[in-house]
């Protein structure tokens, strides 16, 4: 985590873009398996709530989790810290990948037959991106 101060002297916290990256891999690749946290949590000896921290980044995963994690994945460390050769994907993408049901999303958008009904989801989405401005506005900063 990254740590800095607030206008007025508060102390925050914010989590390190690797870290959101990581677990972000974590969350994909769990799903992909279609394990739940809990199934995931479990093999791991752990609670849904950490594996929940971890795929958000707000917790780091130390050397010996992420290795117990790939083992628990089927893959491998260096896929969860995007160094298997793969082509990279920025920090911003995974971030909003690592989103509770965008990966969902993203799948349901690929079975959409016919460009006119995909554009009218994005249509849809942007307008509810455009009612809620201040929400976008933290997604984006983030």
């Amino acid at each position: 985590m990254r740590s800095g101060f607030a206008a007025l002297g508060e102390f925050i916290s914010v989590p390190d873009p690797i870290d959101i990256a990581v677990g972000a891999r974590l969350r994909l690749r769990r799903q992909s398996l279609d394990l739940s946290q809990t199934n995931l949590a479990d093999a791991l000896g752990i609670t849904f709530q950490q594996v929940q921290k971890y795929e958000r980044g707000t917790n780091r995963v130390s050397a010996s989790m992420l290795v117990r994690a790939a083992h628990a994945l089927e893959t491998t460390v260096a896929a969860l810290v995007g160094e298997d050769g793969e082509a990279p994907i920025d920090h911003q993408t995974l971030a909003r990948l690592a989103t509770p049901g965008a990966a969902r999303l993203l799948a349901a958008y690929a079975e959409i037959k016919g460009d006119e009904h995909r554009a009218a989801l994005l249509t849809a989405a942007s307008a509810l991106v455009k009612r809620h401005p201040e929400a976008a506005r933290r997604r984006a900063a983030s």
